[in-house]
């Protein structure tokens, strides 16, 4: 079993085990959670039952939050031609095959997401096996392929996330830090769950949301309810 700091498990004494919290009763309680030195992020965790080897049961997408989560991102943006607006969207490093070459031979990684234009594809598509993994390969679904580099770049940088469903249909998104509003951290939660339930599949019977949880870094979790879960 594992053992918990003396911090969690005074955390802990604040959250009735037995309750499903409202999402504005949740906040207030998720904060005396907090376990960090630092301003904790703020994370909801679903546990959904879909089964992701389904196409069609496979939950994945972006969301921008009303307020943003806190999280400054390093943007790579690879073009063949559009370096100038990249740059002028606040993109951190812009460039084309010469970026990819660095990344494969210096194994260097100092950015969080690569937004690219299509032509750039091709060159990406060799490279699925080391980004991949990572999580850093750009998808048309996520936004992060797209003719219009600037707008991408843009978004990115105002706090749009991508989440996708494990293989066990769990999903986590970080929605803020433990500093922001109660109000801030309520709208940007709400926004998730209700985002989450109108991505429910088609083919999913009964149950679609089995818990869902908000929680802070190394902290207890709070179980919490919202409108339209089921």
């Amino acid at each position: 079993m594992k053992k918990h700091s003396k911090k969690y498990v005074a955390a802990l004494k604040n959250v009735d085990a037995s309750k499903v919290y409202t999402i504005e009763e949740a906040v207030p309680v998720l904060k005396k959670t907090a376990v960090t030195k630092f301003d904790s992020t703020v994370d909801v965790s679903f546990a959904l039952n879909v089964n992701p080897t389904h196409a069609d049961q496979l939950i994945r997408g972006t969301i921008t939050l009303p307020h943003g989560n806190g999280k400054t991102k390093r943007v790579l943006a690879l073009t063949h031609g559009k370096t100038e607006e990249a740059k002028a969207a606040g993109a951190e490093y812009v460039g084309g095959k010469e970026l990819l070459e660095k990344i494969q031979n210096e194994n260097w990684f100092d950015f969080d997401v690569i937004v690219a234009t299509p032509d750039m594809m091709g060159e990406l598509g060799k490279m699925g096996r080391l980004l991949g993994p990572k999580g850093l390969m750009p998808n048309p679904k996520s936004g992060t392929v797209s003719p219009n580099l600037a707008q991408a770049v843009t978004e990115i940088k105002a706090g749009k996330l991508a989440y996708r469903v494990d293989k066990d249909g769990n999903l986590h998104l970080s929605v803020g830090r433990v500093s922001f509003s109660d109000d801030f951290l309520v709208d940007n939660i709400k926004a998730v769950t209700e985002h989450i339930q109108k991505a429910r599949p088609a083919t999913v019977k009964g149950t679609y949301v089995k818990t869902v949880a908000v929680h802070t870094t190394m902290g207890p979790s709070v179980k919490i309810t919202y409108e339209g879960r089921s």
